[in-house]
């Protein structure tokens, strides 16, 4: 999907913004506290339901209003037909989420609506952070390719629920045999949708790695989350009494990892910050890649403050593999010249943000 039309209104300090963006790259710039930062926020919304600068949803919306409104028009690249997508976020936690005039009862119908994806100075925590992170990555794009992930890993996060509940009451009893099986069995589904996807990404990380940080060489794995050489039911069986111990299932899918070695070192203990951001680069323009060559979709593509930490050389690189993934890029930037080598590419706009105001040149 491309925005054709973005309107945010009462969201942080944009009082009421209307603009209409290029289908390749918009270039937003402007001094710290100008507003950039939250415009990105405001069309993440639209991609994920949340912000990536606050859990607060009440933080989000001006002190005087009562709800904060992002609405858009989007068209879709490959059946040229248009949403109206509209989402408001009241100050009682309550969100309305409309499509077309419809209401929508999930924000996972949003999601999937609109590929979304963020990069942002934080993103080498993903690397240097907890599994939760890589685990979450590898989710967004088997949510945007395979139909049955998000129902299947639902049902997992359920069984796994009751599961723990009843290790911290240490009563598993009677019961453990069926929900180990139930357990298992779903588990297996996702661990197999994992693996698998990886192993279809993989060839994109590599050749997108070899171009962005060719100083390395890098191997990519997968870990379960449990000892592969075993079937699930026989780890959750074995793993019973220390898990009614400690009350909490230890081993699982829900415990997987997406593995990165550089020149054989795991990559958390051999890269500098600016090149944990260029390996995230490389893994999320690998799932804008696969899902434009798997499903014919370009992703938006949301990238705040692209000067810190990386070179000319490095954010030239990125943005233009972007672009070449048919993505819609909206960057932000304190100075025209940290996105000068743009001056010669034609599907651009340039925004200047002021005091909550945003003006095309």
């Amino acid at each position: 999907m491309i925005l054709e039309r973005l309107q945010i209104q009462q969201f942080r300090n944009l009082q009421s913004v209307s603009l209409i963006p290029a289908a390749g790259l918009n270039v937003m710039y402007g001094i710290n506290g100008s507003g950039k930062s939250s415009l990105l926020e405001a069309i993440h919304y639209l991609g994920f339901g949340r912000s990536f600068r606050s859990a607060r949803h009440q933080h989000v919306i001006q002190h005087d209003a009562d709800s904060f409104t992002v609405f858009c028009k989007a068209i879709d690249e490959e059946s040229t037909q248009s949403a109206a997508i509209g989402y408001q976020r009241l100050r009682n936690g309550e969100s309305i989420i409309r499509v077309n005039g419809e209401q929508l009862n999930r924000a996972s119908d949003l999601v999937k609506l609109l590929p979304v994806q963020i990069f942002t100075p934080n993103s080498a925590e993903v690397i240097h952070g907890a599994p939760s992170l890589r685990r979450r990555f590898l989710d967004w794009g088997l949510f945007h390719v395979e139909q049955s992930f998000l129902t299947l890993n639902a049902r997992y996060q359920q069984i796994l629920a009751h599961r723990n509940a009843l290790l911290r009451k240490g009563v598993l009893g009677s019961e453990g045999a069926y929900w180990n099986e139930s357990l298992a069995v779903c588990g297996e589904q996702v661990d197999k949708l994992r693996e698998s996807y990886l192993d279809r990404l993989a060839p994109y990380i590599y050749a997108n790695l070899s171009h962005f940080l060719p100083e390395f060489s890098f191997e990519i794995s997968y870990y379960s989350g449990w000892d592969r050489s075993k079937s699930l039911a026989d780890v959750l069986n074995q793993n019973m009494p220390r898990d009614l111990k400690y009350g909490f299932t230890s081993q699982g899918p829900h415990k997987a990892d997406l593995r990165v070695k550089a020149d054989g070192i795991i990559a958390q203990e051999v890269l500098s910050r600016g090149q944990a951001r260029m390996l995230m680069a490389a893994l999320l323009l690998s799932q804008s890649q696969y899902l434009l060559t798997e499903k014919r979709k370009g992703c938006v593509f949301l990238l705040d403050d692209i000067g810190a930490e990386l070179d000319s050389a490095k954010r030239e690189a990125f943005i233009s593999e972007l672009l070449n993934s048919s993505a819609q890029i909206f960057v932000t930037a304190v100075e025209k010249q940290h996105v000068g080598f743009v001056e010669d590419y034609k599907d651009k706009k340039m925004f200047h943000v002021e005091h909550g105001q945003v003006k095309e040149e």
